[in-house]
């Protein structure tokens, strides 16, 4: 099975104004810095062909992605609001598209015993029903984060925060540890299905935290929990048949079956996005589709 993602047409990410108000602070940064020369090294020594990752860094559209990556090293001045997932508006949107797509729902739903109303809940909140997928460049935001492991990386990075919103150079420190392991095995599976199917991984756009496509996956989920939901045989997460059955697949994995009790469901959900609220809001949206 053929596993691929498509750009769309359009495309609209919930954190881009952030990210374009974000430019109000900082100064710009050379798309041919050395900031990747250490990361190329690395991975070359896991594995991957020297000449073609040195060919990829090359490409002018790579560059550190100081902007976006930022946001997770500032003190947070706002909070999602999941109210507007309730509100009498969205609900109505997202019966609209459990209508528009009741014959991939039903297909699902036999398959992998997941309810419609969550799997829509989830697809509503991660990416507004498919209409907010997502524009940063993938590769870029994995290659910077992960380039967070080398201290002139890091020390650039630092430099780049407004001092009046960064955290303590402590937390800064811990975060970016953690931060640089994570997004090098996820920038791992980036190159491996990419290359493999050859895509090239430049122009794979999404949120600015990495997670793509209308489910909103990151890169070490596509091959494990990916599916084919419309069996053309191959996996586009662009595509809404495919999404919906990339969800349901997922959630059956975590340990959803029919009859789950709100404790348990709760739980699972919380597997997607290790969030109470959002957990909260799946449950509340999918009741109130029930209605």
């Amino acid at each position: 099975m053929r596993v691929i993602l498509k750009r769309p047409l359009y495309t609209v990410c919930t954190m881009c104004t952030v990210i374009l108000l974000t430019g109000l602070w900082f100064g710009p940064v050379s798309a041919r810095d050395n900031a990747f020369e250490r990361l190329q090294e690395k991975l070359a020594a896991d594995g991957f062909d020297p000449e073609k990752i040195n060919a990829l860094y090359q490409n002018p559209t790579v560059r550190f992605a100081h902007r976006s990556v930022s946001l997770f090293f500032m003190h947070s001045e706002s909070r999602l609001n999941y109210n507007q997932f309730t509100s009498s508006t969205s609900i109505r949107k997202a019966k609209k598209y459990l209508r528009a797509h009741e014959r991939a729902l039903t297909r699902t739903e036999r398959k992998y015993q997941v309810d419609r109303e969550v799997i829509t809940a989830i697809i509503l909140v991660e990416t507004r029903l498919g209409k907010m997928v997502g524009k940063s460049r993938v590769l870029n935001t994995l290659s910077t984060m992960a380039a967070l492991e080398d201290s002139d990386a890091r020390e650039n990075l630092w430099q780049l925060i407004p001092a009046d919103r960064r955290l303590s150079r402590d937390q800064f420190e811990k975060k970016a540890d953690k931060k640089s392991g994570w997004a090098y095995t996820e920038l791992k599976a980036l190159l491996r299905y990419t290359f493999a199917e050859g895509i090239d991984p430049a122009t794979i756009r999404g949120s600015y935290a990495g997670a793509m496509g209308i489910c909103q996956f990151m890169p070490s989920n596509i091959s494990r929990l990916a599916a084919d939901g419309n069996n053309d045989g191959r996996i586009d997460l662009f595509n809404h048949d495919d999404a919906i059955a990339s969800v349901a697949n997922y959630l059956k994995h975590y340990g959803w079956k029919p009859g789950l009790s709100p404790k348990n469901a709760h739980k699972v959900i919380r597997s997607y996005n290790n969030s109470r609220p959002y957990a909260d809001t799946i449950l509340t949206v999918a009741n109130l589709l029930r209605s």
